[in-house]
């Protein structure tokens, strides 16, 4: 069988996923949207081969151990379950999304390789499809099937729960500054921190509810472009889902005191006329929803307040990209 491979870019959720419905289908309690970017992505390869004894995964160069490797294992499972495959797979993966970034890449990888696998497996699946299979890798990995804006539609099952495209092509401005604060390993991961929060925190129905409400301003704020309107509801539905972390028990927080001084400087740029606005994942770095005319006045501003930081710039990217064979030619 031939070799496949898959380019996908990570994305930055506008409105949050935080929290799941049902953790072995990877359901969630929210509809989310977000925007792909197009500096990071994750290049992988996919081929069937006769002659392995068992999934061969590499990721950067390095052989992973089983162990370590479960989701791929099972999304891998969910291929060949698909197209009636008994075949061990060979995985290469490249991630070009460096911890620096301060963006996940689990979106691109998941992405990448439901692209790759499916294809090298003899699947021709359409994006939704693609979608519902990324999705039970990594959630948010089903919305990088996509470029520009998309909208992961929470549902209810495997086949209600999956990511759609708003609006594949962005020709207005808008970018995304990431500041970096801290690019070590979080001390609680994304997966234990929603879950501790759903378990525990006695407002998260509350949240849930308000988060679903907020879906339909915000996806006619993309269609009108209109960039302030988007940026304060990105702004709100961030800092509620980050308080939902303080009404767990144990409460806990990914932001720090330097991830407060980022959002309040930029608050205070807005003051000043700026359409800059804050949203945060599950970490302490801080992205800025902005026009790239004023990526200038926000570093330079962000310079002075905290020298240390390290910020990235990055503009909306394309969807997923396959082709037959061993590498993209760029």
């Amino acid at each position: 069988m031939s070799a496949y491979t898959a380019r996908a870019h990570t994305n930055i959720a506008l409105l949050k996923y935080w929290g799941k419905a049902d953790q072995n289908l990877i359901i969630p309690t929210t509809s989310s949207v977000s925007l792909t970017l197009n500096e990071f992505y994750t290049d992988t390869t996919v081929e069937f081969l006769d002659n392995l004894a068992a999934d061969e995964i590499y990721l950067d160069g390095a052989f992973l151990t089983q162990t370590s490797t479960k989701k791929v294992q099972h999304l891998l499972d969910l291929v060949r379950q698909m197209a009636g495959l008994t075949n061990s797979a060979r995985v290469t993966s490249y991630n070009h999304v460096p911890t620096s970034a301060g963006l996940a890449s689990s979106a691109s990888a998941f992405a990448a390789l439901a692209g790759a696998a499916s294809k090298a497996a003899g699947l021709s699946l359409s994006p939704i499809e693609l979608s519902r299979l990324a999705r039970q890798g990594s959630g948010s990995a089903s919305r990088s099937i996509y470029g520009g804006f998309a909208i992961w539609e929470r549902g209810y099952d495997d086949l209600s729960s999956y990511a759609r495209s708003i609006n594949e092509e962005v020709s207005w401005p808008i970018q995304l500054l990431t500041v970096i604060i801290n690019d070590q390993p979080k001390k609680i991961n994304s997966s234990n921190g929603m879950q501790n929060v759903v378990a525990t925190d006695p407002f998260y129905q509350s949240w849930v509810a308000h988060a679903n409400i907020q879906v339909n301003p915000m996806l006619e704020a993309i269609e009108r472009h209109d960039l302030a309107a988007i940026g304060a509801i990105a702004e709100a539905n961030a800092l509620q889902m980050h308080a939902q972390n303080m009404m767990a028990s144990p409460a806990f927080t990914y932001l720090t005191d330097e991830s407060w001084q980022i959002i309040s400087l930029v608050q205070n740029l807005r003051k000043e006329g700026l359409i800059a606005y804050v949203t945060m994942d599950a970490g302490p770095n801080v992205k800025i929803i902005s026009k790239p005319s004023d990526t200038t006045i926000i570093t330079e501003a962000i310079q002075a307040s905290l020298p240390t930081a390290t910020i990235t710039a990055a503009t909306p990217g394309p969807g997923l990209y396959i082709t037959k064979g061993l590498k993209i030619n760029d």
